[in-house]
């Protein structure tokens, strides 16, 4: 695969792309309610300012909080093969949990995981 393939997928990927877009466009009637650009929030009509700046922290706090989350799925897979792997498997989980702990104490230090 050279430069070329690499080129006919881009040009195909764009070209879908286009396509799908023109199409939605041209089936779409389009809609100028007046509430349709209104904020929504759960039903309940929103009050004061809807365009507000949240704080970073939480956004931090969300992505160290699903890092941690996916790692822990790997465990799984170790598990299921744990038994026939035998020591060696202890011992990768071991480095596998260091790794974890390592970015975990980075995280309080660095104070992502205070909460704001």
């Amino acid at each position: 695969m050279g430069a070329s393939s690499m080129i006919v997928l881009i040009l195909a990927g764009l070209t879908f792309g286009i396509i799908a877009i023109l199409l939605a466009r041209l089936v779409n009637k389009g809609s100028t309610n007046k509430q349709k650009g209104q904020p929504y929030e759960c039903g309940i009509p929103t009050k004061g300012k809807t365009w507000i700046q949240l704080n970073v922290g939480y956004y931090l706090f969300a992505l160290i909080f699903l890092i941690f989350d996916v790692e822990l799925v790997f465990l799984y897979p170790w598990a299921v093969v744990a038994k026939k792997v035998g020591w060696f498997a202890l011992i990768e989980v071991i480095i596998f949990f260091f790794i974890l702990f390592m970015g975990f104490l980075y995280a309080h230090k660095k104070g992502a995981l205070k909460w704001v």
